[in-house]
């Protein structure tokens, strides 16, 4: 019997996609958040907030490199008499970040903040002040988000539960929101942060199954890269591909525009957003002919910032790399101190290995002029 003969197994079909959960519409400024929205990427400040120009600085940052909503965190008057020029400034919805004092709240919504994020846990009487909060951000039409933390659940819970369970960090979220619903204002949406991934989405699961509000997702001191990626992406990957989750901040323990480009990048790797440019490369053996590792660092510095859609292949050796390099947009197969450049599938010249980033970038420029008049096209139809 030759291969061709043998017996193919019955394949099942795939499992559908899973349909976002139907979560209320919230706005954050010009932003809409649930509702079946996409998914917003979200960051926030290290600047002192009080230091205006230095906060619109780094705002600026993020919003170059695609963060839709930021957060500056305001523990001083100092950081909330500030609060009005960086919201005018800004060019994404600002969300003023406050613990402990009440009163800073207040100060957010007259200065025009976006929304403001208020810790139920460590507000000094935060229950009683609940109604001149709902009445005051109703008035000025902003959304509250409620923002548990495992580091700082309310005391009561803490005690109740021993530690931050998902029935814990759930349970307040739920009690807070029920406290603004009793005044009429809904316009909320709750994160539980958690630094354990599936403590985190225990817990979101459980307000998913309890509430339609919109969901923030996040891993709360989740540490530095590798590690906070790796913990941020399989907590969001989980939450996401069952339809929960509606606006992502990945907390690194890095400069907070790798936070962006992670939540970016983990978008579009589930399908959520669509994709730009994407590196693929082998990652090298005792088959590889070439420095795989200089080769893509290389090619992946020349081409930061590169503004089109395009999969690019960096490839080591002659087992996977025609293959891979043919399968991408433009790509590139090593061997023998040289590499052949693929574009869309065909071969179309060879180079000595230190020229091959200069035929890469030179190919890329022009597979992206190609593509920029469809690209403004569709902008303007939009």
């Amino acid at each position: 019997m030759t291969a061709v003969d043998l017996p193919m197994p019955t394949l099942s079909a795939a499992p559908p996609v899973t349909e976002r959960r139907r979560s209320r519409l919230i706005r954050v400024a010009n932003v809409p958040v649930g509702g079946g929205a996409p998914v917003s990427v979200q960051s926030m400040t290290t600047t002192p907030t009080a230091n205006v120009d230095a906060t619109l600085q780094q705002i600026a940052e993020l919003t170059a490199a695609g963060c839709e909503i930021v957060r500056v965190a305001v523990p001083s008057q100092d950081d909330a008499d500030a609060l009005p020029a960086i919201a005018r400034k800004s060019k994404i919805p600002v969300i003023a970040d406050i613990h402990f004092q009440p009163r800073y709240v207040f100060a957010a919504l007259d200065a025009g903040c976006a929304a403001v994020r208020v810790n139920p846990g460590n507000i000094r009487a935060f229950d009683d002040k609940v109604k001149e909060i709902a009445k005051a951000a109703t008035a000025a039409r902003v959304p509250i988000r409620i923002g548990v933390n495992a580091g700082s659940l309310d005391r009561r819970l803490l005690a109740k539960h021993g530690k931050a369970t998902p029935e814990a960090l759930a349970q307040s979220a739920l009690w807070e929101c029920s406290l603004f619903e009793e005044h009429g204002f809904t316009d909320l949406k709750i994160s539980v942060k958690h630094h354990d991934p599936m403590t985190m989405v225990a817990a979101y699961r459980r307000l998913a199954a309890a509430c339609d509000y919109p969901l923030h997702l996040g891993v709360t001191e989740a540490g530095p890269p590798p590690q906070g990626t790796i913990k941020s992406a399989t907590a969001f990957a989980i939450l996401l591909a069952e339809g929960i989750g509606d606006t992502i901040r990945v907390s690194l323990t890095a400069p907070p525009v790798e936070e962006v480009k992670t939540g970016i990048q983990i978008l579009q790797s589930l399908g959520l957003r669509a994709r730009q440019l994407e590196i693929v490369s082998c990652p090298s053996c005792g088959r590889a002919q070439v420095d795989v590792y200089a080769l893509t660092e290389r090619v992946t510095a020349a081409l930061d910032g590169f503004p089109y859609p395009l999969r690019v292949a960096v490839m080591g050796c002659v087992v996977n790399g025609p293959g891979e390099a043919r399968e991408a947009d433009l790509g590139v197969a090593s061997g023998n101190g040289k590499g052949q450049i693929f574009v869309k599938g065909e071969v179309v010249k060879t180079v000595p290995e230190s020229k091959i980033v200069d035929a890469l970038i030179e190919e890329a420029i022009r597979l992206g002029e190609q593509l920029a008049p469809n690209t403004e096209e569709e902008e303007n139809q939009a």
